[in-house]
């Protein structure tokens, strides 16, 4: 953990969370036939470069670039602005996770597109699933 990242408002701050949120351990490979499956209550929760901000990888497909990932967020925990090169989707499990203009409550859902500038947070807690995909070069 560490670097510029920490709990509590530290608005103005831009920071590519693509460099926090990188390639973790324990992701799944895109399955070349059937069903893979993953039991994520076993597994433990991997430190980001972001204090209080946790991840257990679920999925990693680095031809595409696409990325699933549970994200636990701890009471308190604070991202400043920053940016994602992909589209970012967010669905909320459990608690209360923000960014500026926005709390969000377990069964939420919002999609970022890619280079929206915003902060994460939570106050009290929460776990989000997170997929980022990147844009389709030629739409």
């Amino acid at each position: 953990m560490g670097g510029a990242l920490g709990r509590g408002p530290e608005r103005g701050r831009e920071y590519a969370m693509n460099e926090i949120f990188h390639s973790q351990d324990g992701a799944l490979p895109k399955p070349t036939e059937g069903t893979l499956v993953q039991r994520t209550a076993g597994t433990s929760w991997q430190e980001s470069d972001t204090e209080g901000f946790l991840v257990k990888p679920l999925h990693e497909d680095p031809d595409s670039g696409h990325r699933t990932w549970l994200m636990k967020v701890e009471p308190g925990a604070y991202a400043p602005l920053h940016a994602h090169q992909e589209y970012e989707e967010i669905y909320v499990l459990e608690g209360e996770f923000y960014d500026a203009d926005t709390t969000y409550r377990a069964g939420d859902f919002a999609i970022r597109a890619p280079g929206t500038q915003h902060i994460a947070g939570s106050k009290t807690g929460a776990v989000v699933m997170l997929v980022f995909s990147r844009a389709p070069k030629d739409a």
